[in-house]
C-alpha cells in the first residue's frame, strides 16, 4: 500500500497539476514545476514525519501508529481531490502527504525487529521493501494507464484510498510480540 501511494504520487502529481489545476494563470510547464515543487516540499515535511513516526512508535504500539498514518494518508488524499486543485492546495496537500510519506519506515522495521528478532531481520525487511516496489510498480503504471485511457486519474485516487484504508485495517489487526522462528 504505502509503495502504491508513494510512486503513484511521485510519478503523477506533476501531470495531475498541469491537467486540472484551475484558477492560475500559470503555463502547463509552471503548473508541473508546481507539481514538483509540492514533492520537494513532501522530501522536507518527510523528514519531520519520519522522526515523529518513530518517535511515536515508543510510545504506542507501533500497529496502531501504522494505522493512523494510513488512515491521515486516505483523508488528505480524499480532501486533495474532492476540492478543487488549486496552486495552494497542491502545496498543503504535497507539505500534509510528505508528513507521512516514508514515516511507515522505521515501524515497520522496528515491527519486523520485535516480531522475528535480528536474526532474520535482514531477509524479512527485504521481503517487506519488495512489497513496497512492487506497490510501487502497480501505482505507477495503474496511474499510467487510466490516465492514457480516461483521461482522468479519479479511480486511481480512490483506489488509493482505499487502499489506506484496508491497510490501517489490517495494521489494526497485527499482534506486537515475539514470533519463534527456528532456523
Amino acid at each position: 500500500m504505502c509503495g502504491f501511494h508513494l510512486a503513484f504520487i511521485t510519478a503523477h502529481l506533476p501531470n495531475y497539476v498541469q491537467n486540472f489545476c484551475i484558477g492560475t494563470s500559470l503555463s502547463p510547464e509552471e503548473l508541473r514545476a508546481l507539481g514538483l515543487r509540492a514533492l520537494a516540499l513532501a522530501g522536507f515535511a518527510n523528514i519531520f514525519g519520519t522522526l515523529l513516526a518513530a518517535r511515536l512508535g515508543g510510545i504506542f504500539p507501533k500497529p496502531y501508529v501504522l494505522a493512523m498514518i494510513y488512515v491521515l494518508r486516505a483523508i488528505i488524499i480524499l480532501g486533495f481531490v474532492s476540492f478543487p486543485v488549486t496552486p495552494a492546495s497542491v502545496m498543503i496537500f504535497g507539505f500534509l502527504m510528505g508528513g507521512l510519506w516514508l514515516s511507515t519506515v522505521p515501524l515497520t522495521s522496528a515491527l519486523v525487529l520485535v516480531m522475528f528478532g535480528p536474526r532474520v531481520m535482514g531477509t524479512l525487511f527485504g521481503f517487506v521493501f519488495l512489497s513496497h516496489q512492487l506497490g510501487g510498480f502497480v501505482g505507477v503504471w495503474l496511474g499510467g494507464i487510466w490516465f492514457d485511457r480516461f483521461g482522468t486519474y479519479d479511480a486511481v485516487w480512490f483506489l488509493a484510498i482505499a487502499l489506506g484504508l484496508l491497510s490501517a485495517v489490517i495494521h489494526l489487526l497485527v499482534k506486537e510480540r515475539s514470533v519463534l522462528i527456528t532456523v
